[in-house]
């Protein structure tokens, strides 16, 4: 005999308000900076009552911490895909982290300013910390090294690069970053 789950589908469609609200946040952080984020600013981007955002994130370090949560999870994806393509192709590791750093840079700055921006905003509002530091610590467990302080150092010179890549006026391209990147990878093999 077979046994169905019940779906709850309040439940489903409430989690697709929260994702639709958290991506209507990063892009009013993209267009206006942390500044711009009210629950009016949102609730008009995610073309939602104000209510249903109130009812979600009652405070906006809630929708802040979301918002902080939400990105760490989708990079760690994203570089959890770029390195096990590398590893399928036989490449190494360098090469694709050049790839994102340059599109981070370049197509996908406007994502990384305002990232960076709630990133730092951590150091001012202690709720955020924790949402802040999960990406290192994701990212760490991702990388799979037996050294992890190299590991961690090499995050911390990833953060360096994508700060100065963000005040050049011209974004670095992949071929750029590439010796750059080996040159950071060759203590960790």
């Amino acid at each position: 005999m077979r046994t169905y789950r019940r779906v709850d589908g309040r439940k489903t469609r409430g989690e697709r308000r929260r994702r639709e609200i958290v991506g209507a946040t990063l892009r009013v952080i993209e267009r206006d900076g942390v500044a711009g984020v009210s629950h009016r600013s949102v609730a008009r981007e995610a073309d939602v009552p104000p209510a249903s955002i109130t009812y979600h994130f009652p405070a906006l370090d809630d929708l802040l911490v979301a918002t902080l949560v939400s990105a760490a999870e989708e990079l760690a994806a994203r570089t959890g895909e770029v390195i096990e393509s590398s590893r399928i192709k036989g490449s190494g590791p360098a090469g694709a982290v050049a790839a994102m750093l340059a599109d981070a840079l370049g197509p996908s700055r406007g994502r990384t300013v305002a990232l960076h921006e709630l990133y730092l905003l951590a150091a001012r509002r202690p709720v955020l910390r924790p949402a802040a530091r999960l990406w290192i610590d994701v990212l760490t467990s991702l990388g799979r090294q037996p050294d992890e302080v190299g590991f961690r150092a090499f995050l911390a010179a990833i953060d360096g690069m994508l700060t100065q890549g963000l005040v050049d006026d011209e974004p670095p391209t992949a071929a750029e970053l590439l010796p750059v990147v080996e040159h950071l990878l060759a203590p960790l093999r």
